[in-house]
């Protein structure tokens, strides 16, 4: 890895220094170069895609991931506006003479604004190329309504249009018609691969510790790949730079506390983040001697670095580790994520921006029983990727980026061990086979303005895979059953999936507050999920494309017309998309899944598709705000071996989904919150039919997914009430008053089929529902 990463870095500084000696300092055009970086005032964290607006021009720009940004005009005296939903703007008129370095701090607007505002600046939706992104920002989110008063940047995600959350409760998602594990969740650039507490109650996203969240719904830019439905990027907070500050909360079931200041002012900062929940504290008072013998509880550190070198270098290092726990007197579970970022900005001039990073992830599982006796066992389970990327970007003129970068990665897969525990055990070793993996990936993407009106985005992305021993390969006849196996190496490559990935998009401004845009995105995913339950599990394992499991592809297409009114008060936006899908992934029926050395045995491959209609209304401004979304969608699957070889409706297809959110400003000091959430039953497959067999009756299961749970709808509510603010006290505080599922809607969760106890003859559905009417509070604090 170290050699990779060495030659990485000497491409890239070859690259940068190609680019680097094109450009003389003010370019061929003549042109001259505002550049720098944009801050909110207060503490000093860069404010990611804040925006830069000419007025003399028209043109503009916003600020990258790392908060930097880069104009080129030719010269003359200019008004410059830089603007971020909840700041003020700042508006600044310089004489653009020769290059100059402008460093913006914006000041945030009063809080209330702050809190409500859920867009990104002025017509920004309308102009930008990209489509199907949104944007949420950690700030906005403290009101909605929250499970257990929890605030849960997933659970917000899931309220926006072309989201569908897995089951009752939990942090898995679908977007458009796709898989959970077709979602690829970063954090500070690293993978979450389990990014769900409390099986799916909470996220593994402390609110407290985030800056930026923003959902790509299939038009996902051309340095990220890997999964076929979305990217959801989350971004940590930096670290305080002006003054030591805290935040945190105290829950009716979890606590949370964010430490943040600058080691030197205004050079190194730090954020140290915890939570923590305590219900297992309360366990000893129950009467069940093994409920009080237990315990269950979760915990996650955030903590980032980072230190300004000078004006052109800057290092970060970020990480994360989180656990849940679960230990009783039969049996321990064990579960969690561990995620280190360590990256360098470099400035080479103001043109011309790089970030090298280097990533390591791991999610790890364990299960176990809790006696030593020779029936106790232990069964673990781990994934770890290693990697480094390095990106570049390019400013080459107004309303003009050139990205480009490389990336590779190394992938670990431990599929399950499990042994005895004891010199005594009854039982033997049985392990699964690790896999091993590189996937390697290039990318160039241009985007650039035609005229007032036009926006062109383009760009490929070209990925390898390479399987790599040592490993056995097994070979299926036409029953899927192994009719052979080969033996692999020790760091031989013995197998190569490679193709193409390119992506387009163009936006047509018809007027200021109108555009209509167009997308076409193809990506490829070579590692995926094998799941039995379309809720999840923790003891879900992922596994590699290999000679018997070809990558997945996608292509999606989308347009859609974006509208803004009263000055942007009111957004409105109609997307439509369509996407084809090749060698996807289901399972055989009654498949076995787990501590399966036959696990390729088992996979079923085919074609897919999903198609839909996304309808969004925002307000941002005034006292009342929030969004109201509606989706109209389809996802169907075709699988030879699966449902006798017809089309059947994939396992996340909801044809209707609507879901309203909504803040009200009663006061500075009082505010009401709503969601409101209606969606179709999700599909499932039931038997139809039963037959008897030596005198025990057996169901038959027709249809794969063929019936449905009935219809989910669920209203959440919630009341803010702010401490007094007094200026002299640095110290502020709020108590949140939420109710989860406020009218006691009994969403199914699951449907068993029983054999009546009085008539053999007769079986009946019994429906498990999770959670009634839930209340909850929580006091959060600064200072």
């Amino acid at each position: 890895m170290l050699k990779k990463f060495l030659f990485l870095l000497i491409v890239l500084e070859s690259m940068a220094g190609m680019l680097n000696a094109s450009e003389p300092p003010d370019d061929k055009k003549g042109r001259r170069i505002v550049s720098g970086h944009i801050r909110d005032a207060v503490n000093g964290e860069v404010l990611i895609g804040a925006t830069l607006l000419v007025k003399e021009t028209g043109t503009g720009t916003s600020s990258n991931n790392y908060g930097f940004y880069s104009m080129s005009l030719l010269p003359g005296t200019y008004t410059f506006t830089w603007s971020f939903v909840g700041y003020r703007n700042l508006v600044k008129q310089i004489d653009l003479r020769s290059n100059g370095v402008v460093e913006i701090e914006l000041t945030p607007a009063p809080e209330s604004l702050e809190e409500v505002t859920v867009t990104a600046g002025k017509n920004e939706n309308i102009s930008r190329i990209e489509m199907g992104i949104e944007k949420l920002r950690p700030q906005a989110l403290r009101t909605i309504p929250a499970l257990m008063g929890e605030v849960d940047l997933i659970k917000a995600v899931q309220l926006l249009p072309g989201v569908q959350t897995t089951s009752e409760g939990g942090s898995g998602f679908s977007v458009r018609g796709g898989t959970p594990d077709q979602n690829l969740i970063l954090l500070d650039e690293a993978t979450v691969y389990n990014a769900s507490h409390l099986v799916g109650f909470f996220s593994v996203f402390n609110n407290d510790a985030i800056n930026d969240l923003k959902l790509y719904k299939g038009d996902v830019p051309s340095q990220y790949g890997g999964r076929l439905a979305s990217l959801l990027d989350v971004r940590m907070k930096d670290g305080n730079s002006k003054k030591f500050s805290g935040a945190g909360g105290v829950g009716a079931i979890a606590s949370r506390l964010t430490l943040e200041g600058p080691l030197k002012r205004d050079r190194s900062t730090f954020l140290l983040s915890g939570r923590r929940t305590y219900m297992d504290l309360f366990l000893p008072l129950s009467s069940d001697d093994d409920v009080k013998n237990s315990r269950l509880y979760f915990y996650d550190l955030n903590l980032k670095l980072n230190h300004r070198v000078n004006a052109a270098n800057r290092l970060f290092m970020s990480g994360y580790l989180g656990r849940d726990v679960l230990k009783s007197p039969d049996f321990n579970i064990g579960f969690g994520n561990q995620t280190f970022t360590l990256r360098w900005n470099h400035i080479f001039n103001p043109k011309l921006f790089m970030n090298l990073t280097a990533l390591w992830s791991r999610y790890d599982y364990e299960l176990g029983t809790a006696d030593e006796d020779p029936d106790s066992w232990i069964w673990d389970s781990d994934l770890k990727d290693a990697g480094i990327k390095a990106d570049l970007s390019w400013f080459t003129g107004p309303d003009q980026v050139l990205l480009l970068g490389l990336q590779s990665f190394h992938h670990q897969f431990n599929p399950g061990s499990a042994r005895g525990t004891t010199e005594k055990s009854v039982y033997s070793d049985y392990t699964v086979e690790r896999s091993y993996a590189f996937e390697h990936a290039g990318y160039l993407s241009y985007q650039h303005q035609i005229g007032d009106k036009l926006s062109l985005k383009y760009g490929v992305r070209a990925s390898l895979f390479q399987s790599i021993g040592k490993a056995t390969v097994y070979h299926y006849d036409d029953d899927h059953e192994v009719a052979d196996s080969t033996l692999y190496g020790a760091g031989e490559v013995y197998n190569n999936y490679a193709g193409l990935e390119p992506r387009v998009g163009v936006n047509y401004m018809i007027r200021d507050d109108l555009a209509v845009k167009l997308n076409y995105n193809r990506s490829r995913q070579y590692i995926q999920q094998a799941s039995n339950s379309s809720a999840g599990s923790p003891l879900d394992i992922w596994f590699p494309a290999s000679p018997n499991v070809k990558p997945q592809v996608a292509d999606q297409v989308s347009g859609g017309l974006f509208r803004n009114l009263r000055d942007g008060m009111y957004e409105v936006s109609v997307e439509v998309y369509y996407k084809q899908m090749h060698n996807t992934i289901d399972f055989a029926d009654h498949a076995v899944l787990l501590l399966n050395k036959y696990l390729e045995g088992e996979i079923r491959t085919g074609k897919s598709k999903a198609y839909g209609l996304e309808f969004l209304a925002k307000k941002t401004e005034g006292d009342l705000t929030g969004w109201a979304g509606y989706t109209i969608s389809r996802s169907e699957r075709t699988m030879a071996g699966i449902n006798h070889g017809k089309t059947y409706v994939a396992p996340f297809d909801r044809p209707h989904n609507f879901t309203a959110v909504m803040n009200y400003v009663v006061s500075k000091r009082v505010s009401l919150s709503a969601n409101w959430l209606y969606a179709t039953g999700q599909p499932v497959t039931i038997p139809e039919q039963r037959y008897e067999v030596r005198g025990n009756l057996v169901p038959y299961y027709s249809e794969r997914n063929g019936a449905r749970y009935d219809d989910y709808h669920r209203l959440d509510l919630s009341l803010v009430l702010k401490g007094r603010n007094r200026p002299k006290r640095q110290w502020t505080g709020e108590w949140v008053f939420s109710v989860y599922n406020a009218y006691c809607r009994k969403n199914t969760w699951m449907l068993s089929f029983r054999q009546d106890e009085d008539n053999p003859e007769k079986t009946y559905a019994e429906k498990t529902y999770l959670f009634p009417v839930i209340p909850s509070v929580t006091y959060n604090f600064k200072f």
